[in-house]
């Protein structure tokens, strides 16, 4: 669609968002009211309206109540590396999720069993319903939160052993290739994923952004010989992290 053909509300949001970028309107600058967008660009009410829905859709505003809507501070980028295949040797959960050495951090997690649902099945290559072992972790960089996990392991390959759950026992907090290796299980493969979606409230919540942005999500599946040993999704907010890949050539 040509510029000019486009709806109202997107030139004025345009105009505006050009504003932001170029910090005519910096960070806790307050966005022109309704009234003055609407005198400004010769536009209803309506389209000035529609005009501050999309720039807080896009998070470059958020509205303050009783005071008004404001330009966000925009954060830089962080680097989340990512390097596939961790050999035995100490690796921790934070580190099999952020291998850049130059981060420090932590993590928190829970576990339970629950039963497969159609896409955790189809990812482990189980039947629906079968047990598995969920673990849901937040990861805190530098103190903040950064990214969220949840990996399902099937209890069919750590039912009953030292390692069924991955925060306790004799290999605590230690990564899932080594884990595995524990019980003669030989992670040789690893596969990953990454697409976007609108972030859930309580995701948003967490890691200090907003419901609605979008987030990054890493699906990543650990193979033995083949066979799923170990699925999960890893979260980030989009507009705070970057995901680098480090790939050999062989």
């Amino acid at each position: 669609m040509p510029f000019g053909e486009q709806p109202a509300y997107l030139r004025v949001a345009g105009d505006l968002r050009q504003k932001i970028v170029d910090g005519v309107l910096p960070p806790h600058t307050r966005l022109p009211s309704q009234a003055r967008i609407r005198e400004e660009y010769g536009v209803s009410d309506t389209v000035a309206l529609e005009a501050r829905k999309v720039l807080m859709a896009e998070g470059l505003v958020e509205g303050r109540s009783g005071s008004g809507t404001y330009v966000r501070e925009q954060p830089v980028p962080r680097r989340i590396a990512r390097v596939g295949f961790h050999a035995a040797g100490g690796c921790t959960p934070f580190r099999q999720e952020q291998t850049d050495e130059r981060v420090r951090g932590t993590w928190e997690s829970s576990s339970e069993q629950e039963v497969a649902g159609a896409v955790v099945a189809a990812r482990l290559r189980i039947p629906h319903g079968a047990k598995v072992m969920r673990t849901r972790y937040v990861f805190r960089a530098e103190g903040e939160p950064s990214m969220l996990s949840t990996s399902w392991e099937p209890l069919e390959v750590t039912g009953r052993t030292p390692v069924m759950l991955p925060e306790e026992g004799p290999l605590a907090g230690r990564g899932v290739v080594e884990r595995m290796a524990a019980i003669d299980v030989v992670v040789d493969n690893v596969t990953e994923e990454v697409g976007a979606r609108p972030a859930l409230a309580e995701e948003a919540m967490t890691l200090g952004g907003v419901p609605g942005h979008a987030v990054l999500v890493v699906s990543r599946t650990y193979f033995a010989g083949g066979r799923p040993v170990e699925t999960a999704d890893v979260i980030t907010l989009a507009d705070r992290y970057r995901v680098a890949y480090h790939l050999p050539v062989k």
